[in-house]
């Protein structure tokens, strides 16, 4: 699911719009979103956005994530890389995942009608990052502080921009933000089948079909075992990372034990990730992006 495609691509007179700018260079986005942690992360995040009941029933309708999770999980992080560290092909990326979903429409868990497009609803699906980074980001990066979380909420409203959103579609401060998402934990997030989904440790998951020859017989070998570590670590961190309060709008349980674990694994992955070269530390687009950007101020 995706944004509104409320950027219209030309202005007055036939002139092209200038397209929005992506988060800067050194940023605080640019530490951490290309991070190998953020994909701990990033589980928390959509399980968040398809608690909404329109964005559960357009997943639950048109997404592939069920026959296909590998290449969608792929193509999504893909365009999550792109929104930040894709330069002038960011503006592009954001169009093309509107395109993707411009006739993605029906009627949700509640009876409603909703269309893919309409910010009223899929700001919510920008909005779940910034609080997940804030809360993720604790235990597997570091406490922000004040200064540095106001820098990274307005850094997540340029990519809120580069996805077609207005301004006036998205809480402009940090200080507007946190009403919102006590307002929409309060109205419209509820435990939809496709969230329940997403944390449990039964469904079917295909195994992935990329590789060598050698690699897809090990993992035809291995699946049955690596199948249920990976659900369970899946729906591990996916609560886990997920703030208190989002937990318990979509009804998840999480007990002392279980934060416990929680913080020991986080310590590990904090102090191990720093540890790697920075081509293993970010993934490679973002490595790319860094890498080209230090050259350049050579």
């Amino acid at each position: 699911m995706t944004k509104t495609d409320s950027a219209h691509p030309t202005g007055p007179a036939g002139t092209r719009r200038t397209d929005p700018e992506p988060p800067p260079p050194g940023g605080v986005l640019w530490t951490i979103a290309g991070d190998v942690r953020a994909l701990l992360m990033l589980p928390a995040a959509f399980t968040m956005q398809v608690a909404h009941p329109a964005i559960a029933a357009g997943v639950d309708e048109y997404s592939v994530f069920r026959t296909d999770p590998w290449g969608r999980g792929e193509r999504s992080l893909r365009s999550v890389q792109l929104w930040v560290y894709g330069g002038e092909a960011a503006a592009e990326e954001g169009r093309r995942v509107r395109r993707l979903h411009k006739d993605i429409q029906g009627t949700d868990t509640r009876g409603r009608r909703y269309h893919s497009l309409d910010p009223a609803c899929y700001a919510w699906v920008h909005a779940t990052g910034f609080p997940v980074y804030l809360y993720a980001g604790r235990y597997l990066l570091r406490r922000f502080t004040p200064a540095q979380e106001r820098q990274l909420y307005q850094e997540w409203l340029q990519v809120g921009r580069i996805l077609g959103l207005r301004d006036r579609d998205m809480p402009q401060s940090i200080e507007e933000y946190w009403p919102y998402w006590k307002r929409m934990l309060a109205e419209e997030i509820e435990p939809t089948a496709v969230a329940r989904e997403l944390v449990s440790t039964e469904v079917r998951l295909p195994r992935p079909e990329a590789g060598s020859p050698v690699v897809r017989l090990l993992l035809r070998l291995t699946w049955p075992v690596l199948r249920a570590a990976f659900l369970r670590l899946r729906a591990f961190v996916t609560v886990g990372y997920m703030p208190p309060e989002a937990r318990a709008a979509i009804g998840l349980d999480w007990s002392p034990a279980q934060e416990r674990r929680l913080r020991r694994f986080s310590t590990a992955v904090r102090i191990l990730v720093p540890l790697l070269p920075e081509r293993l530390r970010y993934l490679p687009i973002a490595h790319r992006a860094r890498a080209a950007w230090r050259e350049g101020r050579r």
